[in-house]
Order: C-alpha cells, then structure tokens, then sequence
C-alpha cells in the first residue's frame, strides 16, 4: 500500500518515532507500504521553521535528504492536485492540509495523520 504521510506524522517519524502511536509504526514498519511524503510537506516544514515555529525546528534540506536516503519517495506538487482542492469541503482551512488531502484522493493513496480534523475529510484517510 502507498502511505502519504501528513506534515506531523512525517516529523515524528523522522526525528521523534516515539510520539507516533503504536497503529502509525506499525504501517511505517510494515516492507509492504511505501512510503511517501509531499513537497507541500516540505514546503510547509519550510515556511514554519523561518517564522520560528518551535515544533517546526528541523533544517528542511536536511529533513528531506533523510528522507530520500531512508527510502520515502518524494510526491511532488501538480496542478491536478492544486485544482482539485476546490472540490474539498470546507472542514478545515489549512491550505498544506488541504493539498495533502488532495494529492492522497488524486494519486490513490492513503493518507496517514494524527489530525482529527483532517481525518473528517472522504476519501482514503487513515488516523493513527
């Protein structure tokens, strides 16, 4: 299974795995999902670590090198995915969310977040 990891869960997993609950490391570990993050991850990881956001603290080259190295595949952002946000519904008004949830119902893959708001939205969502 293709696992999308939201911008949190993809923090936790690369620099804090014990917060990840036990359902989460059990997909991350599982060698029959792949697993990718967006570059809206990125961007957001990005934006947050200049405005001085503590739980943003991470070098965003830095993060998406362990990234590739440890074997996620990088989604990158199309305009197919930027357009289909308008067909969301208005759950939850964080622009990066929104694009992940686009991207995840565009691509046919599964979501992974923490974020109950998130996980309000159709398609293939999976909290943990």
């Amino acid at each position: 299974m293709k696992l999308l990891l939201d911008t949190q869960v993809l923090l936790w997993a690369a620099a804090h795995p014990k917060r990840l609950s036990a359902a989460a490391r059990k997909l991350l570990l599982d060698p029959r999902n792949a697993l990718l993050f967006s570059a809206a991850s990125l961007w957001e990881v990005t934006i947050k670590n200049a405005l001085g956001r503590g739980d943003f603290r991470v070098e965003p080259r830095v993060l998406r090198r362990g990234l590739l190295d440890n074997g996620y595949v990088e989604l990158p952002i199309t305009s197919e995915h930027a357009v289909s946000v308008a067909s969301l519904p208005d759950l939850h008004r964080d622009p990066f969310d929104r694009l992940l949830v686009s991207q995840a119902t565009c691509e046919g893959v599964v979501l992974v977040t923490a974020d109950a708001m998130v996980a309000q939205y159709p398609g293939p969502i999976r909290r943990v």
